[in-house]
């Protein structure tokens, strides 16, 4: 997809324009690779799919931009142990998210029962809960083979 022939604003650059966000062309770029992202990909990452539609991108840029981004409240910065801040935008309905340490896949997933019970937690302790954030670390299931037969 060439992003930065695409005439529909982003997601991203929507709320940019709602702050009243100076958006330069690179700006536009690396909102544009935010707002598509399947994943949630490191400001490394970020880089090299801005830099495929746009190879005056530097590196500084992006971080620079991914900064105001975060600062603005339009993008989130996550650390899942890696060593990388990943990046997603912020999302209009919650979700939590599942890492794989083996491969560092990460997952959004969204569980009711898991809310209520942070919520009553909250409350049985005396609080209101008025933000949270979910990480799950594991490894795939090893099947054991021998079950599938039976």
């Amino acid at each position: 997809m060439d992003l930065k022939e695409s005439q529909e604003l982003s997601s991203l650059e929507k709320l940019c324009a709602e702050k009243n966000m100076r958006m330069t062309d690179q700006r536009r770029v690396i909102a544009r690779v935010l707002s598509f992202a399947t994943d949630h990909p490191s400001v490394e990452e970020v880089f090299n799919r801005a830099h495929e539609e746009d190879e005056g991108i530097s590196l500084s840029t992006v971080y620079r931009t991914v900064r105001l981004f975060v600062e603005s409240g339009i993008v989130e910065s996550h650390d899942f142990g890696d060593g990388k801040a990943r990046l997603e935008t912020v999302a209009e309905e919650h979700h939590d998210h599942l890492i794989n340490i083996k491969t560092g896949e990460v997952m959004e997933f969204s569980n009711l029962e898991i809310e209520r019970l942070q919520e009553r937690v909250a409350r049985e302790l005396g609080f209101q809960l008025v933000d949270h954030r979910l990480e799950l670390y594991g490894i795939p299931l090893e099947i054991d083979k021998k079950e599938i037969k039976e």
